[in-house]
């Protein structure tokens, strides 16, 4: 399996924005392919990449419950509906979960499509998953192995309380997290300091994205944040924070650290 950056946290507090921004950084550094997960039912990480999904994993799991043509096994089923799901874009690829389960049982469609995904991600360098809001999908089919965990929160305490849930929570679970940090988003003034609580979670691994006014201007018009330009305040902030990541990454796999 490649590289994976996963990114959790609050609703609200610009999640999504940052998975786009990882994505855009990635590609900026030729750094793809790329698979790119949307793991939030409430699906619109297309509209920040600037890209249109035809139909969901979810979708496709209603569908294998009556859809299956006679003849036809539900592995190859699943197969051709995950294919149909899978959006090609210029050095990524895009693939959305969509709504978690409803009424009924779907243990064969979930089991089956977990072996599909895992498949699926071993042809790729680097993963992005854009998890729901909250903690749900950290304990689902997606969350196996994250090299960069990214919990995003806006100033208020309500999201960073969010944040340590979710950082104190997945150290219970069987996953392997390499790097941790909290970006604080959306923020004007950074204060002097952080909560005790915050600062006992996440150490010095603590980084700050400003408020940027385009974000705002880009939702209004419909045009994906995915193409802010180069100079916007975001897009330097993260561009920077990404770099130094990936140069201790890069710093570690020379001293033949496991990154």
């Amino acid at each position: 399996m490649g590289y994976t950056i996963s990114i959790g946290g609050k609703g609200g507090t610009g999640k999504t924005t940052v998975a786009g921004l990882v994505v855009r950084y990635l590609l900026a550094r030729d750094m793809k392919p790329i698979l790119v997960v949307d793991a939030d039912p409430n699906t619109n990480l297309n509209d920040v990449l600037g890209v249109q999904i035809k139909t969901t994993l979810s979708d496709a799991r209603e569908r294998m419950k009556k859809d299956v043509p006679t003849g036809m096994t539900k592995d190859i089923f699943m197969q051709i509906q995950m294919e149909e799901a899978l959006v090609e874009a210029e050095g990524f690829d895009l693939i959305a979960m969509g709504r978690p389960e409803g009424p009924g049982c779907y243990c064969a469609a979930n089991s089956i499509l977990s072996e599909l995904l895992d498949k699926l991600m071993n042809h790729y360098p680097y993963l992005v998953i854009d998890n729901e809001a909250g903690m749900e999908h950290f304990s689902r089919l997606t969350q196996k192995d994250i090299d960069l965990l990214l919990l995003v929160s806006d100033p208020s305490k309500r999201g960073l309380t969010a944040a340590c849930r979710i950082a104190e929570m997945v150290k219970d679970l069987p996953i392997r997290v390499g790097e941790q940090y909290l970006i604080v988003n959306q923020v004007r003034t950074a204060p002097s300091d952080w909560p005790d609580d915050v600062k006992k979670i996440f150490g010095g691994n603590i980084v700050t994205f400003p408020a940027d006014p385009l974000i705002t201007e880009y939702d209004l018009q419909g045009k994906p944040t995915f193409e802010l330009p180069d100079d916007a305040p975001i897009v330097k902030a993260s561009a920077a924070f990404l770099d130094e990541v990936f140069s201790q990454k890069q710093a570690r796999l020379s001293s033949g650290v496991r990154t």
